[in-house]
């Protein structure tokens, strides 16, 4: 058991530590530069108090990252806290105001007191570069919906017929748009010239968008007064949308490419449901070290995809959504237990059994992706491939 335990609340430029013993006595408090010099000088000067510390932070990535790993890197004991477990915790304590010495308090005597809290381990190399292409990813998607989503709202002001005609998650509606915006533009450019237009750009199906784009043209007749410069803003989004497609295609290459090398990937590609991208983010959020998490049961927890009781008084039974999960892991059960009901006998099987059980979709869903938690845990443990004969019976 530690005999001082060091609290840091996390902050971009600067940390702050506080020490404690074990009759909660401050020992040390200091606020320190995110630098690797003062770190080191920060950890020699709590190791000169007693070798035997146990460290905890409050944020585990990001700009803690270089405090995390010149931890880990001295071999020291890491737990990690989460900051709204802080938040809460340092209303019990003296004082209504809130300082970086104050959270560095709480943090340094929640890690006195608790035995449950996660303990920070070194990532292996791979595994951090598929966190990093994965989170570039998840950027680059919502850059993309944001604009598609302005693109939209831009469209809808000067040619609404046209804007309800498009698709605008296929690149053919985008190209078009990158070149027509107005229906007078259509208009004057003709049925045969436009789809020629298209074809030469190797858009798919040229002859219905033509359709299209034509029909919304002819009903709209009327010049909406900024047309002209909303137009060379939808030609300048449509542009920003397509590149930021290509951008996607050559990441997920990338992600694919890096997924396929590491030791689990064939194990995991072989649960139904699951290809490189859902995989790749399973281990940048898992690392594919079951061992971290003792049981499926808390790697479920996890996910978000095990119900926790919320009784009070003579109500019973009342289970809910846990408030604290893992978004890209719930991401990952969730959307790859839709895709299993389409293309797994055993997964549809075990769907429709709870449907018929007066569950609702959602619900009958998260049951699925609850069960495929405890069975992509044994496949892992026991580094086997799935196979569809032999895992009927555990996902049914």
């Amino acid at each position: 058991m530690a005999q001082i335990w060091a609290g840091t609340d996390i902050g971009k430029t600067h940390h702050h530590c506080v020490v404690l013993d074990a009759e909660g006595k401050k020992r040390l408090s200091r606020r320190v530069l995110n630098d690797e010099p003062e770190l080191l000088t920060l950890l020699a000067d709590v190791l000169a108090l007693d070798e035997d510390v146990l460290w905890a932070v409050d944020v585990a990535d990001g700009m803690a990252a270089l405090w995390i790993n010149v931890l880990l890197n001295h071999g020291q004991h890491l737990v990690y806290i989460p900051g709204l477990a802080v938040n809460r915790a340092s209303a019990g304590y003296r004082g209504m105001g809130k300082t970086d010495a104050k959270d560095a308090t709480v943090i340094a005597d929640q890690a006195r007191m608790r035995r449950d809290l996660t303990v920070l381990r070194p990532d292996d190399e791979h595994a951090i570069e598929l966190r990093v292409l994965t989170n570039r990813r998840s950027d680059l998607t919502a850059d993309r919906t944001r604009r598609i989503n302005r693109l939209r709202g831009q469209l809808t002001g000067i040619f609404p017929a046209l804007e309800r005609a498009l698709d605008l998650g296929n690149n053919g509606p985008l190209i078009l748009l990158s070149g027509y915006q107005t229906p007078a533009a259509l208009r004057r450019t003709g049925r045969k010239r436009l789809e020629t237009w298209l074809r030469n750009r190797k858009v798919r199906s040229p002859e219905a968008l033509t359709e299209a784009a034509m029909e919304a043209a002819e009903r709209q007749h009327t010049a909406v007064p900024g047309e002209k410069i909303t137009a060379q803003v939808i030609h300048t989004l449509a542009k920003e949308v397509m590149d930021l497609n290509e951008q996607i295609i050559e990441i997920d290459k990338l992600i694919a490419a890096r997924f396929r090398e590491h030791e689990l990937a064939e194990v995991i590609e072989s649960m139904p449901g699951i290809g490189p991208l859902m995989g790749a983010e399973f281990l940048a959020a898992t690392a594919g070290d079951m061992s971290r998490y003792g049981t499926a049961d808390r790697l479920a927890s996890l996910a978000g995809v095990a119900p926790v009781p919320r009784d009070s008084g003579n109500v019973r039974g009342n289970l809910h959504r846990p408030r604290r999960y893992h978004r890209g892991l719930q991401r990952v059960f969730y959307t790859s237990a839709l895709i299993s009901i389409r293309n797994c006998d055993a997964s549809r099987r075990f769907y429709e059994r709870k449907r018929a059980e007066g569950k609702r979709h959602t619900q009958a869903v998260l049951a699925l992706a609850r069960r495929r938690v405890n069975v992509l845990w044994a496949l892992i443990r026991d580094r086997q491939c799935y196979e569809h004969g032999l895992s009927a019976a555990s996902t049914a």
